[in-house]
């Protein structure tokens, strides 16, 4: 099982968030299965911390913040569903809303392949759109 370093970032190149290290991956993982693993991940351990506000890929819908903006009583807090999360994800990524950089080389589709023995870092780069134009 092999480990995968991630980062975040708004705009290319201007330095981003580093976000815990992924790691029991496959050896190789598609582009799509690597988000999925993510978001999962990052999921994960927001229902597990009591006091978390989520900080991830994919923003919890406006239902799920409601439902746990109750100032962090785990016990009326309502868990995240990853697989919603995953599916959203996926749907943004199609839709070009992020993109991802695996050791600089962009990865184009679901489909792409990584060789995580070979790769360190993988980068998700969002977009904003513009306001005003």
């Amino acid at each position: 099982m092999a480990s995968l370093r991630i980062c975040d970032e708004k705009l290319p190149g201007t330095g981003g968030t580093e976000q815990p290290e992924l790691s029991g991956l496959p050896d190789v993982i598609t582009v799509e299965e690597l988000i999925r693993w993510r978001v999962r991940e990052e999921v994960a351990r927001y229902n597990a911390n009591a006091n978390g506000k989520f900080n991830g890929l994919i923003e919890p819908l406006t239902k799920e913040r409601e439902l746990n903006a109750d100032g962090g009583q785990k016990s009326l807090r309502q868990p995240i569903k990853w697989e919603e999360q995953a599916e959203t994800a996926v749907r943004g990524f199609e839709r070009n809303a992020f993109f991802v950089m695996v050791d600089g080389q962009q990865a184009c589709n679901l489909s792409d392949y990584i060789d995580v023995l070979k790769a360190t870092e993988a980068t998700f780069i969002k977009l904003v759109p513009l306001v005003g134009g």
